[in-house]
């Protein structure tokens, strides 16, 4: 017997929990109930055939819903004719009444008094927030112990738009230093929901670009760089010159040096070797934005160094795309071989079309790429020996 059961019927009030329906519900009362629940009942041939069975679940069914532990449905009874068994009352629909009845089925009643405390509060200081807490009720529950502090934030915001600080600097009673950037993600939904279109910069997306989305500052980004030839040193200190500076001074630099070397791996970036008129720059993997601003890089011989690998070429491809002239630097199929027995396996290659690539640099990608030297070749960088890298150097 595939009969609707008591419990069946709870789960179907749990499911509309779980998808938010029931709290959801709570902004429009009315409008949800009564509710009929889904009911799948004997048939004219289970009442003939197996009529004690159908009489017992009509029985329970009944009965849970007066005297069970977690009482809420309203049963409607039919009353049925049938040839052999004569008149009987048959359950033929169950309803739900109103919204308490539902959340007190599933155990629900005090949580959905925290979110009716969530929406008076709402309503008082915020009412363009209660669509999106009809969207994401369960959210704004598990929300519930921050839920005053994030109306207090927005309510900041809307006084201080675009502050022109840091997130840390927001003084508010109550909330400390890093409330805000520990909730990056819903104060930006709701914000763009309380703001006007003018003080949002909507080129901005994701908890990662919220600052500049909503008028804070950011921490500047930063390059780290070390000058190879002492006679151009940037400070008089004369110690060696590892040098960490914003991306706004790093673009007004324009230092002597002709030669500049990009490597992704700290250790190689620090033992980088001395070299006349020239510096290295540690990389850090696909984020070349910060260069954007330097123009003096254009007139300098530029050279990267990256893991032989798809996922190297493909960000030498993207270096490329700001400077054209980039010159890849131990790189090529003679390095690779040579270094053989210090291959390992690249665990998520990259599979891009690269346009920017040269003849060799492209069939070396492409014999990477289509596991023709091996399965998933890669060379790291910092495995190439270092009297390889001094032979090189020496080279150019």
């Amino acid at each position: 017997m595939n009969w609707a059961t008591p419990a069946d019927l709870y789960a179907q009030v749990q499911r509309l929990w779980d998808r938010g329906q029931l709290l959801a519900a709570m902004l429009d009362r009315g409008d949800m109930f009564p509710l009929r629940l889904a009911l799948k009942r004997p048939t004219s041939t289970d009442l003939s055939e197996r009529f004690d069975g159908v009489r017992t679940w009509a029985r329970e069914l009944q009965q849970s819903a007066k005297t069970g532990r977690r009482p809420g449905y309203r049963v409607v009874l039919r009353e049925v004719r049938h040839r052999v068994i004569g008149a009987n009352s048959v359950p033929e629909e169950v309803w739900i009444d109103t919204l308490d009845d539902a959340v007190g089925m599933i155990n629900k009643r005090r949580e959905a008094q925290r979110f009716e405390s969530l929406l008076a509060e709402t309503r008082l200081k915020h009412p363009l927030i209660l669509p999106w807490l009809g969207k994401y009720p369960l959210r704004a529950l598990d929300l519930m112990d921050a839920w005053s502090q994030l109306l207090d934030v927005i309510a900041w915001v809307q006084t201080h738009p675009r502050p022109g600080i840091y997130l840390r600097q927001v003084d508010l009673p109550g909330i400390h230093s890093k409330f805000i950037e520990d909730h990056r993600t819903v104060l930006s939904e709701l914000l763009d929901r309380c703001l006007p279109a003018e003080v949002i910069d909507l080129s901005a997306r994701g908890a990662s670009q919220f600052e500049r989305r909503f008028g804070f500052l950011d921490k500047p980004v930063r390059v780290r760089l070390r000058v190879l030839d002492p006679r151009q040193a940037l400070l008089t200190s004369g110690t060696d010159q590892d040098v960490t500076i914003t991306g706004d001074t790093f673009a007004r630099l324009s230092p002597s040096a002709s030669r500049v070397f990009f490597t992704e791996n700290e250790i190689n970036f620090l033992a980088f070797p001395l070299m006349s008129d020239s510096l290295v720059i540690f990389g850090s993997g696909y984020g070349f934005d910060v260069l954007t601003g330097a123009g003096w890089l254009h007139q300098r011989a530029i050279y990267y160094w990256g893991d032989i690998d798809t996922h190297g070429f493909a960000i030498l491809d993207q270096l490329r795309a700001q400077f054209a002239h980039v010159q890849s630097f131990l790189m090529d199929r003679s390095t690779l071989l040579a270094h053989k027995n210090l291959w390992v396996d690249e665990q998520k290659p990259s599979n891009r079309a690269l346009s920017r690539l040269n003849a060799n640099e492209k069939s070396l990608y492409d014999d990477l790429l289509h596991n023709r030297l091996g399965r998933s070749v890669r060379l790291e960088q910092e495995r190439v020996g270092f009297s390889w890298v001094e032979t090189r150097l020496r080279l150019l």
